[in-house]
């Protein structure tokens, strides 16, 4: 049996019909949705996590890039997971490298917001650390959904390095964005540089605020204090 059909089988393991038939509402594999055709087994992340550790050390990188391309939304998942765990532990320069290629390469199957969150600050974002960030504006300028949410996504690493300058920049090119999952990931990077840098977030918002959409804006202030939230609120700061 291959390592592949070995790591799907053990996620079937953990599958759940109810799950399945329930997820495609979560992830909007609907027609018309923006995750139209996805396809769901019901596998939770802690059990895919769970198998991505169990296999990331013997799966090669292109079983990991065909798992990656594979319909099946949990099979793209654990292969993000995977490849975060690969890119952690490698050893060389060049590893991390041919991980980053498979990322960039397969950017087309990273194509919901999970598979997002789960892999953009921890592979884009942590091998553009100290080097050229000009992919990621590209990327936020690209017009294409997902990559646009990878754009900004992979700034948390630098915020948590300390860094927002990028975080905020990304930000002010994605403020007339029309979908909500841009709204949503701008706003959690911008409450995310204001739990660390209040000021830097604050003068962002004070710049911007009556631009952005709403979604945007309550995601920025959530942990603002309420007589603050109220006033950006209301359009009175």
């Amino acid at each position: 049996m291959s390592i592949l059909k070995s790591l799907k089988d053990s996620l079937l393991t953990h599958a759940d019909p109810a799950k399945a038939a329930f997820l495609p509402k979560v992830f909007q594999s609907y027609p018309g949705g923006y995750g139209e055709g996805d396809e769901f087994i019901g596998v939770t992340v802690p059990n895919q996590r769970k198998v991505a550790k169990k296999y990331y050390k013997d799966i090669s990188l292109a079983d990991a890039g065909e798992l990656l391309r594979d319909p099946v939304h949990e099979h793209r998942l654990t292969a993000l997971f995977i490849l975060v765990l690969k890119y952690e532990k490698a050893k060389s320069e060049a590893e991390r490298q041919a991980i980053v290629d498979l990322y960039l390469d397969s950017v087309a199957h990273i194509n919901n917001w999970d598979l997002v969150d789960s892999s953009a600050a921890q592979i884009l974002g942590a091998h553009l650390a100290g080097r050229d960030r000009s992919l990621l504006h590209e990327f936020a300028r690209s017009g294409d959904l997902w990559r646009q949410r990878i754009a900004i996504i992979a700034t948390l690493h630098f915020i948590r390095d300390g860094q927002f300058d990028v975080t905020l920049r990304i930000a002010a090119l994605l403020l007339d964005h029309r979908h909500d999952l841009i709204h949503k990931a701008v706003g959690w990077m911008l409450r995310e540089v204001g739990n660390r840098d209040f000021t830097a977030e604050y003068a962002f918002l004070r710049e911007h605020y009556r631009r952005m959409p709403r979604t945007m804006l309550r995601y920025a202030i959530e942990k603002f204090p309420e007589d603050l939230r109220q006033r950006f609120l209301k359009g009175l700061e």
